[in-house]
């Protein structure tokens, strides 16, 4: 089974597709719906290979889909909150580095199994903000749907996700909480290395 709860789920840092994976057609994705729909996708080829396919094979493969559908950027700012002006720009570049990282090591990790798991698309909502909001949810076989709600914001032309909630808890507050807690009470370092050390583990399991 790819995912067994929704604690799994809410390590996803969870988000236009320009490049294939395992078959999938090229294409440009210039709707929000687009970029979810195939982003999930290519979750679920990844997933299918799965069995064959090791950690770093799989991080590989998720790279790019991760990278170019999430604004990471954004979400690295997000979740350190005001703590990102106190940060030089060093700092900042290297947050962002292994933040990112951190989250295709994610995806990579937990979906790494097939059986017979689906994303559905219910519905799409724009927001008083000028983002948008794509409801779909996840169906696993003898188990509970985990509803996802991702929230996408037009950057420079592109839509990208900059959350993630997950059976109605949001994956950006959860982060958010714990990062910038380790950044005030421990520092820079501490908090790399912390993420550093997640991303060493998800490598092993």
């Amino acid at each position: 089974m790819a995912v067994k709860n929704v604690k799994k789920m809410l390590m996803l840092a969870g988000f236009s597709l320009l490049v294939s994976v395992n078959g999938f057609a090229e294409e440009q994705a210039t709707t929000a719906k687009q970029v979810v729909e195939n982003f999930q996708g290519q979750l679920l080829a990844v997933m299918k290979s799965g069995k064959q396919t090791d950690f770093a094979g799989r991080y590989s493969k998720l790279f790019d889909a991760v990278s170019k559908s999430h604004d990471l950027t954004k979400i690295a700012r997000i979740v350190v909150g005001k703590e990102w002006e106190k940060l030089t720009e060093a700092q900042q570049q290297k947050l962002v580095e292994v933040f990112s990282k951190f989250s295709v090591a994610s995806y990579a990790h937990n979906f790494k199994d097939y059986d017979g798991e689906a994303f559905v698309f219910d519905s799409e909502e724009e927001t008083t903000k000028g983002g948008v909001v794509i409801h779909s949810h996840l169906t696993i076989p003898d188990e509970k749907d985990v509803k996802f709600d991702y929230m996408l914001k037009d950057n420079g032309g592109n839509w990208r996700i900059i959350n993630i909630i997950a059976n109605g808890v949001s994956d950006l507050a959860l982060k958010r909480t714990e990062y910038t807690s380790v950044l005030q009470r421990d520092g820079f370092d501490a908090l790399i290395s912390k993420i550093n050390e997640k991303i060493d583990n998800y490598s092993k399991l």
